[in-house]
């Protein structure tokens, strides 16, 4: 009885030395569960364009490590199941294909890994961990403790909804990464979560704008940027095309 007991503290353990690892190593710029959560919340609880669905959220660091996964809802349920594994691959990929210099958000790689586009077959690469998507208790699942934490998560996904993660001082911490509802609200919800964290300082994107932001440039089925991100409804590309002024990168404290 004694051995089962101490499993749930050695658990605990392993995920609060790696979550405190982490802030040491990224200067304490990335939010702990809590504050993740809760800035989820309120940001579910705008206009976003999409269905209005319950999030999920995932971060990881810069070595793709999970920190964090976290959902709006009063409980696990109240969200696509399967988006909590989204969550965590859109931020794998917009950690993993984003350097100091340039950010790429997931959104920004939809039309360059299709047949013919430059980086066809990327999608393809990468393959999420199976053994940590699937771990664990499912009560755990969104807590503190859940599963993924501390783990590489692994996974390529290239539909709106994850951002990289640049501090104030302009480094770049790791990624965020957001599903639940269409792949443009998820930009939409992640661009106004990174912006309430204080973590888009981004140094330069592929974006008219010169930042990550949604590329809504497709015509007959062709980007005119080679970055392009298929339009899903007409109020999600407004919010969108709305950010360089509502919620513009850069530090704002």
């Amino acid at each position: 009885m004694k051995k089962i007991k101490r499993v749930p503290n050695l658990v605990l353990a392993t995920v609060v030395l790696t979550a405190l690892f982490s802030q040491a190593s990224f200067g304490g710029s990335l939010p702990s569960h809590s504050q993740l959560q809760k800035a989820l919340k309120k940001v579910v609880a705008e206009a976003n364009g999409g269905f209005g669905f319950h999030m999920w959220a995932t971060i990881v660091d810069r070595d793709g490590v999970v920190l964090s996964v976290v959902f709006s809802g009063k409980k696990r349920g109240d969200q696509w199941p399967g988006s909590r594994v989204i969550s965590a691959q859109k931020a794998n990929t917009a950690n993993a294909f984003s350097l100091p210099g340039l950010a790429l958000s997931t959104a920004n790689l939809f039309s360059a890994v299709q047949p013919g586009g430059s980086l066809f077959g990327l999608q393809f690469s990468n393959p999420v961990s199976t053994k940590v998507a699937y771990r664990g208790p499912s009560q755990a699942i969104g807590t503190e403790l859940d599963p993924m934490v501390s783990y590489k998560i692994g996974g390529v996904n290239v539909f709106g909804g994850g951002l990289p993660l640049y501090d104030r001082k302009g480094k770049l911490v790791g990624a965020i990464g957001v599903s639940g509802d269409s792949s443009c609200a998820d930009h939409n919800i992640a661009w106004k979560l990174r912006h309430k964290l204080n973590l888009d300082n981004v140094p330069a994107g592929v974006s008219p704008t010169k930042d990550d932001n949604i590329v809504n440039d497709i015509t007959n089925g062709v980007s005119a940027n080679g970055w392009g991100h298929p339009v899903c409804t007409p109020k999600a590309t407004k919010i969108a095309k709305q950010f360089p002024k509502t919620h513009p990168i850069g530090k704002k404290r």
